[in-house]
Order: structure tokens, then C-alpha cells, then sequence
């Protein structure tokens, strides 16, 4: 494995090949109802979340953790095929959205618990097929939203979709804080998984989860399976892509699944930046979605299992951290599509200074969220993502730090944050 520095290197520069393309706040405020553009499809999803409401349909939900689950029934305009390219989800440069070259919300409304047979028996196609979705760390309930009506548009599979979003404060800076918010949600998401086993107007559930995601969805199907022997059968797919699971805690996990267990796919990239960081983070623990499916002792345990892996390093990553390979391929996505139909197979924003601040976590485990935020600060000048997450990591970090950050907060207020 390379030691810090050289992921520091890799990082810094994969962050300068790239834009920082701003984007506006406040883009789930629903589009005037005569707004249609010729040839723009839609994806109507039920969303199921543990965040805090804000009351505000611009926002909807917030990153802190809420007082109990939530629905909400969204419609999601999706650009023309002309004005898009698969694997990639058209963020309005302004507001409103333009539905011709936008992802747009269309329809935001509120569903009660007790409604959501109603809606699904509304929603179910042909198939009966329900893709329950988890994103990952570091992600706003817009980005949740956005990234899995792209992955549901481009996969063109027959499925109604389920996305469960749950509380991430959506900054490389609170890792922690987002790891605790999986643990405080498995009992939702087992809620809604539990919910859609048993109902008769479902025939089957797949599970597509990512990076910290995979973790909250292994562990819902892990109490499921503690509490009633095994899985609901009705779960016959499950996909973690890059997985953020620490190796031996997977093998534990998979142990207490259960007989007869789903059929699992495990996407892996060796060259994912952002697991490189949590395995620094983590002890220097191994991470199921790093792993080298053709070494041993993975290749032998990988087949004993029965578990389908698909290694995504040579596949080009469209984020920095190649980190999202899944969603961002054309040719992965399809292939999940052929997945969630029994085939045989096989986004979150990331500042420069936030990439480059994030590794010296891992490297620099004394110091920690001080010595990202000492990185990041001079960054946050030219970039906008960093520069809005850092001052609560400065804040964050002073407390413990005291004096030493003097120079931080003056570059800060020098940089007019």
C-alpha cells in the first residue's frame, strides 16, 4: 500500500486536473407544473429518511439526525438523452432548473408511513422489482436524490425505486460523525426493509448500497437476520460498491446472515482514494472495497462465499477520489441494471481542499482534523466547497488545538469566509 504521502500527491493532483464547478443551493423547490420539455423522461422514487426536516421545499431535509423516519414521495424531471451523457447527473448552474438540460424536480410531496402500501401499489411495474438505494459518506440530500435517479434512468431497468438517505453532514471533515449517523438509522432502514419483505404487493427487493452506506445496509440485514433467523426472502440481490466495511468485521457480518443468504456483488477498486483514507483512519484496517480480488487470501474467500466481485480499477473514475465508479460508468451502470433482472454480470462533492485536507487525517492521525484543516485553509481562497465546510472544522479542531490555530482563523477571515 502507498504511505501518505504519496496519496497526499495522487490526491492534490487529481484535484488540480479538475473543475470546481460551482453549483446553487436549494435546488429540490418543484418546477411550475406547465414546465415540460419533448423528450425529457422522469423517475418518481418514495425516499425514506432519518435526517431533520427543514419545512423548506427547497431543501427538504438538513444533515443532522431526526426524531424519527420520514417519506416523502419525489417525481424527478431527467434531461433529454441529447443533453446528457450516462453516468452523469446534470446539476442546474442556476436557479429555476432548466428541465431541458437540469435535473429538475417536478413533484415533492409528503407521504404518511401508513400511506406507503398505497403509494407502492401505485408505483410497482410489471416486475414487481423494488431497488432500495444507501449512498454513502459525504453526501446532502440532494446529492442522494440526484445520483440515484441517474443510476435508476441509466441502468433502464424495471424497477420501482426506494431511496434511503440518512443523516451526513456532507464534509470530508466530519467522517466520524457520519459513521455514528449509519448506526442511529440501521433501525430505520431495517424498518423499510422489513416493510417491503412483507408486503404481498412486492415480489422482490434488491439492495444497492455505497461506500459507508454498505456498512448501515449490512448491518440492517444483519439485525433482520438476528431477529428472524435469516434474511426475508424476498431480498435476493444485495450490491455494495467500494464498500467501506473493515474486512474482519465483514467476515463477522456475513456469518450472521443467515441460510440461505442473497446473492451478493461487491464492486472494488484498488485505487480508491477515499477508502485509502479510511483504512488510515481506521487503524490501518483493511477495507472490503480496496481489496485485490485475484490475491489470496481474498480469491479463496471470495469463492467459498459464493460472492460475485467485479474490480473496477482499470474502469476510469469520474470524481477524485475514484470513488464513484459505480454510478459514473456507463458500462457499470448497465450492468447493474442487468443485475437487479437476474442477468449473470458482472457523488458526492469533494473540495480541493477537503481531498487534500481529508488524507492528512489519515496521515497525520496526532493532530488529526487540526492538521486538515491547517492544509485546507489556503485552499479555501479558490475553492468554494472547502472553503464553506472549513470554518466549522476550524471551530471543531480549536477546541482542542487552542493557540496553534491562530494562523488558521486569520487566513480565514483573510480569505473572507
Amino acid at each position: 500500500m502507498r504511505n501518505p504521502i504519496q496519496i497526499a500527491v495522487a490526491v492534490a493532483m487529481a484535484c488540480a486536473a479538475s473543475a470546481c464547478a460551482g453549483r446553487p443551493d436549494g435546488v429540490l423547490a418543484p418546477l411550475a407544473s406547465s414546465t415540460t420539455v419533448a423528450g425529457a423522461s422522469d423517475v418518481d422514487m418514495l425516499v425514506a429518511t432519518t435526517r431533520e426536516p427543514l419545512g423548506d421545499p427547497a431543501f427538504l431535509y438538513s444533515g443532522e439526525r431526526g426524531a424519527r423516519l420520514s417519506l416523502t414521495d419525489l417525481d424527478i424531471s431527467i434531461p433529454p438523452e441529447a443533453a446528457r451523457k450516462v453516468g452523469e447527473v446534470q446539476w442546474p448552474r442556476r436557479l429555476p432548473p432548466d428541465p431541458a438540460r437540469d435535473f429538475a424536480i417536478l413533484r415533492s410531496e409528503p407521504v404518511e408511513l401508513r400511506d406507503s402500501p398505497a403509494w407502492m401499489r401505485q408505483h410497482l411495474g410489471a416486475k414487481r422489482r423494488v431497488l432500495v438505494f444507501v449512498h454513502g459518506f459525504n453526501n446532502r440530500f440532494d446529492d442522494a436524490v440526484y445520483r440515484f435517479a441517474q443510476i435508476v434512468h441509466d441502468a433502464n431497468a424495471d424497477v420501482t425505486p426506494v431511496l434511503f438517505t440518512w443523516p451526513s453532514r456532507a464534509s470530508v471533515f466530519d467522517y466520524n460523525y457520519d459513521k455514528e449517523s449509519t448506526n442511529y438509522s440501521r433501525d430505520g432502514l431495517e424498518a423499510v426493509l422489513q416493510a417491503l419483505a412483507r408486503d404481498p404487493n412486492v415480489g422482490e427487493v434488491a439492495v444497492l448500497a455505497h461506500s459507508m452506506g454498505t456498512w448501515l445496509a449490512v448491518e440492517s440485514l444483519r439485525q433482520m437476520a438476528i431477529r428472524d433467523g435469516r434474511v426475508a426472502r424476498k431480498i435476493r440481490n444485495v450490491m455494495l460498491a467500494s464498500p467501506d466495511i473493515d474486512i474482519d468485521v465483514f467476515r463477522k457480518q456475513w456469518a450472521e446472515l443467515g441460510e440461505p443468504r442473497p446473492k451478493f456483488t461487491i464492486f472494488v477498486s484498488t485505487d480508491d482514494r477515499a477508502l485509502a483514507l479510511s483504512r488510515l483512519i481506521s487503524g490501518n484496517r483493511g477495507r472490503v472495497g480496496a481489496v485485490d480480488p485475484s490475491r489470496e487470501p481474498a480469491r479463496s474467500a471470495i469463492e467459498r462465499a459464493g460472492i460475485d466481485v467485479i474490480d473496477l480499477t482499470t474502469v476510469r473514475g469520474g470524481d477524485r477520489l475514484n470513488h464513484t465508479k459505480f454510478a459514473q460508468s456507463p458500462e457499470i451502470v448497465q450492468l447493474i441494471g442487468r443485475r437487479l433482472t437476474n442477468q449473470p454480470i458482472t457523488d458526492s462533492r469533494v473540495g480541493v481542499g477537503e481531498a487534500i485536507g481529508a488524507v492528512a487525517v489519515g496521515a497525520t492521525q496526532a493532530v488529526g482534523q487540526t492538521a486538515a484543516a491547517v492544509i485546507a485553509a489556503p485552499i479555501a481562497v479558490l475553492d468554494p466547497t472547502t472553503r464553506r465546510n472549513l470554518p466549522k472544522a476550524v471551530g471543531a479542531a480549536a477546541d482542542s488545538a487552542g493557540a496553534a490555530l491562530d494562523p488558521v482563523l486569520a487566513a480565514s477571515r483573510t480569505a473572507g469566509m
